[in-house]
């Protein structure tokens, strides 16, 4: 199994979602662009990975929302080194269609009353939703390093909460520990980095908001 050297994940830079909600009202969140300062974000961070990648292939996965794929035309990858798929299954937590801003805002006071993970979005989905399928996806991902040819390098062009739910499927995080981490800011990295014990490790932790809060005991003892 060729498992590659680095697993990378990247958010998108700053949306006009970001920045106004209601913009949600007019326009479906898959449609919404970036900012200027998104793309200014993008490439910066576009930079730091070609600088990261050098002249290594890369094998792309990306969400099929405008501003993840505007994100990643930010980096100006190598198209000789790459191969990018569009990925359905890293698409952002659906909130609904057409969004009404007070409603959306009201749903997530109560989501943060109820919780992040399980609380269920009117006509859309909760995070355990957004974790089976990224579990999903995660699946097919190891079955693609089963090529002897595949790529040092896997990127994954995605969203804040993708991110994460992407981590605590890899990591076998509890839902109290995912509940405890922040997202990501706007075009920030996370890499899983492959060790000479061939465990993945992540380079740096998502901030903590609060210590986490378990039902029980989870993992081996003893």
């Amino acid at each position: 199994m060729a498992r590659p050297r680095r697993i990378v994940l990247v958010r998108h830079g700053e949306s006009t979602g970001n920045i106004d909600d209601s913009v949600y009202e007019r326009e479906p969140d898959h449609a919404l662009p970036l900012t200027e300062r998104g793309r200014q974000q993008a490439e910066e961070t576009g930079k730091e990975l070609r600088d990261l990648f050098g002249h290594e292939r890369v094998s792309v996965y990306v969400s099929p929302y405008r501003r993840t794929h505007e994100t990643l035309r930010a980096f100006h990858l190598d198209p000789d080194l790459i191969r990018i798929r569009e990925e359905p299954r890293l698409r952002e937590q659906d909130w609904g269609n057409w969004q009404d801003r007070d409603d959306v805002r009201l749903q997530k006071a109560y989501r943060d009353a109820y919780g992040h993970f399980f609380y269920r979005f009117a006509q859309g989905e909760s995070g355990a939703d957004v974790y089976d399928r990224v579990g999903n996806f995660l699946e097919s991902l190891f079955r693609s390093f089963e090529a002897p040819d595949h790529p040092p390098n896997v990127l994954l062009v995605t969203h804040g909460l993708a991110m994460r739910l992407f981590c605590m499927r890899w990591f076998h995080w509890s839902v109290a520990e995912f509940e405890s981490l922040s997202n990501p800011g706007n075009a920030e990295v996370r890499m899983l980095v492959l060790g000479g014990d061939g465990k993945y490790t992540l380079d740096r932790p998502f901030e903590r908001w609060r210590e986490p809060e378990p039902y029980g005991i989870t993992g081996w003892s003893g």
